[in-house]
Protein backbone atom coordinates (compact mmCIF):
# COMPACT_ATOMS: atom_id res chain seq x y z
CA UNK A 1 0.00 0.00 0.00
CA UNK A 2 1.42 3.64 -0.85
CA UNK A 3 0.91 5.50 1.86
CA UNK A 4 1.38 8.72 -0.15
CA UNK A 5 -1.95 8.52 -2.01
CA UNK A 6 -3.42 8.81 1.57
CA UNK A 7 -1.80 12.13 1.78
CA UNK A 8 -3.99 15.35 1.18
CA UNK A 9 -2.54 18.83 2.32
CA UNK A 10 -5.68 19.14 3.61
CA UNK A 11 -5.53 16.39 6.00
CA UNK A 12 -2.49 17.48 7.83
CA UNK A 13 -1.59 20.17 10.20
CA UNK A 14 1.92 20.85 10.88
CA UNK A 15 0.93 23.38 13.97
CA UNK A 16 -1.45 21.66 16.10
CA UNK A 17 -2.37 24.01 18.93
CA UNK A 18 -4.20 21.86 21.22
CA UNK A 19 -2.90 20.83 24.85
CA UNK A 20 -4.26 17.49 25.80
CA UNK A 21 -5.55 14.13 23.82
CA UNK A 22 -9.20 14.64 23.83
CA UNK A 23 -8.68 18.21 22.32
CA UNK A 24 -6.27 16.68 19.86
CA UNK A 25 -8.90 13.35 19.03
CA UNK A 26 -11.21 16.24 18.31
CA UNK A 27 -9.11 18.44 16.21
CA UNK A 28 -7.95 15.85 13.96
CA UNK A 29 -11.64 14.14 13.61
CA UNK A 30 -12.61 18.01 12.53
CA UNK A 31 -10.01 17.46 9.51
CA UNK A 32 -11.78 14.26 8.82
CA UNK A 33 -15.13 15.87 8.26
CA UNK A 34 -14.08 18.43 6.64
CA UNK A 35 -12.47 16.81 4.23
CA UNK A 36 -15.54 14.82 3.69
CA UNK A 37 -13.90 11.47 4.92
CA UNK A 38 -16.51 10.64 7.51
CA UNK A 39 -20.56 11.80 7.70
CA UNK A 40 -20.13 12.54 11.50
CA UNK A 41 -18.11 13.87 13.65
CA UNK A 42 -19.33 12.74 16.82
CA UNK A 43 -19.50 9.44 15.67
CA UNK A 44 -16.24 8.91 14.70
CA UNK A 45 -14.57 10.54 18.08
CA UNK A 46 -16.78 8.31 20.25
CA UNK A 47 -15.20 5.51 18.21
CA UNK A 48 -11.79 6.67 18.34
CA UNK A 49 -12.03 7.40 22.12
CA UNK A 50 -13.45 3.83 23.32
CA UNK A 51 -10.13 2.43 21.30
CA UNK A 52 -7.95 4.79 23.48
CA UNK A 53 -9.97 3.51 26.31
CA UNK A 54 -8.79 0.03 25.54
CA UNK A 55 -5.22 0.75 25.27
CA UNK A 56 -2.93 4.13 24.15
CA UNK A 57 -2.57 4.47 20.66
CA UNK A 58 0.33 6.76 21.73
CA UNK A 59 3.04 4.09 21.53
CA UNK A 60 5.93 6.00 22.63
CA UNK A 61 8.93 8.08 20.51
CA UNK A 62 6.31 11.00 20.79
CA UNK A 63 4.39 9.10 18.17
CA UNK A 64 0.71 8.40 18.22
CA UNK A 65 -1.41 6.70 15.85
CA UNK A 66 -5.14 6.75 16.85
CA UNK A 67 -7.64 4.67 14.45
CA UNK A 68 -10.97 3.06 14.26
CA UNK A 69 -13.51 1.65 12.35
CA UNK A 70 -17.09 3.27 11.28
CA UNK A 71 -19.84 3.15 8.93
CA UNK A 72 -19.54 7.03 9.32
CA UNK A 73 -16.29 6.83 7.30
CA UNK A 74 -16.54 7.25 3.63
CA UNK A 75 -13.05 5.63 2.49
CA UNK A 76 -9.76 4.69 4.37
CA UNK A 77 -8.36 7.74 5.47
CA UNK A 78 -5.23 9.83 6.96
CA UNK A 79 -5.30 12.58 9.26
CA UNK A 80 -2.28 14.15 10.61
CA UNK A 81 -0.76 16.55 13.19
CA UNK A 82 2.28 17.80 14.31
CA UNK A 83 2.59 19.66 17.78
CA UNK A 84 6.31 21.32 18.54
CA UNK A 85 4.99 21.47 21.55
CA UNK A 86 4.01 17.92 22.51
CA UNK A 87 0.52 17.12 23.60
CA UNK A 88 -0.54 14.93 27.04
CA UNK A 89 -1.73 11.67 25.29
CA UNK A 90 -0.61 9.12 28.33
CA UNK A 91 1.91 7.60 25.65
CA UNK A 92 3.27 3.83 27.00
CA UNK A 93 6.79 5.65 27.03
CA UNK A 94 4.69 8.88 28.98
CA UNK A 95 6.40 11.51 27.36
CA UNK A 96 4.44 14.06 24.96
CA UNK A 97 3.44 13.35 21.55
CA UNK A 98 4.47 15.05 18.16
CA UNK A 99 3.46 13.73 15.62
CA UNK A 100 -0.22 12.21 15.36
CA UNK A 101 -1.27 9.86 12.53
CA UNK A 102 -5.06 9.33 12.52
CA UNK A 103 -6.53 6.27 10.23
CA UNK A 104 -10.26 6.07 9.87
CA UNK A 105 -11.63 2.98 8.13
CA UNK A 106 -15.54 1.54 7.15
CA UNK A 107 -16.31 -1.30 9.55
CA UNK A 108 -15.67 -3.97 7.10
CA UNK A 109 -12.45 -6.92 7.02
CA UNK A 110 -9.99 -4.28 5.28
CA UNK A 111 -6.48 -5.35 4.46
CA UNK A 112 -5.34 -2.20 3.70
CA UNK A 113 -6.37 -0.79 7.17
CA UNK A 114 -4.19 -2.70 8.79
CA UNK A 115 -1.27 -2.80 6.35
CA UNK A 116 -1.58 0.73 6.51
CA UNK A 117 -1.31 0.94 10.37
CA UNK A 118 1.07 -1.64 10.82
CA UNK A 119 3.44 0.20 7.84
CA UNK A 120 3.20 3.81 10.18
CA UNK A 121 4.16 2.41 13.28
CA UNK A 122 7.36 0.55 11.73
CA UNK A 123 8.08 3.91 9.79
CA UNK A 124 7.74 5.91 12.58
CA UNK A 125 10.31 3.87 14.89
CA UNK A 126 12.80 4.66 12.56
CA UNK A 127 14.67 7.56 14.00
CA UNK A 128 16.19 9.52 11.03
CA UNK A 129 12.67 9.30 9.30
CA UNK A 130 10.47 10.48 11.91
CA UNK A 131 12.82 13.32 12.58
CA UNK A 132 12.69 14.43 9.07
CA UNK A 133 8.74 14.41 9.68
CA UNK A 134 9.33 16.55 12.90
CA UNK A 135 11.17 19.10 11.30
CA UNK A 136 10.04 19.01 7.92
CA UNK A 137 8.97 23.17 6.88
CA UNK A 138 5.71 22.39 5.15
CA UNK A 139 3.18 19.99 4.33
CA UNK A 140 4.60 19.74 0.70
CA UNK A 141 7.88 18.73 1.99
CA UNK A 142 6.04 16.04 4.53
CA UNK A 143 4.34 14.34 1.73
CA UNK A 144 7.49 14.41 0.07
CA UNK A 145 9.32 12.61 2.67
CA UNK A 146 6.49 10.02 2.62
CA UNK A 147 7.58 9.49 -1.52
CA UNK A 148 11.01 9.50 -0.79
CA UNK A 149 10.46 6.74 2.14
CA UNK A 150 8.31 4.32 -0.27
CA UNK A 151 10.67 4.20 -2.92
CA UNK A 152 13.73 3.37 -0.95
CA UNK A 153 11.45 0.37 0.53
CA UNK A 154 10.57 -1.50 -2.24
Amino acid sequence: MKISKLLEKNLINLDLNTSNKEETLREMVNLLKTEGKIKAKDKFLTKIIEREKEGSTGFGRRIAVPHGKSETVNQLSLAIGRSKAGIEYHSLDGKKVKLIFMVADYPDYSPEYLKLVSTLVSWLREDDFRNELLNAKEKTEFIELFRKKERSTK
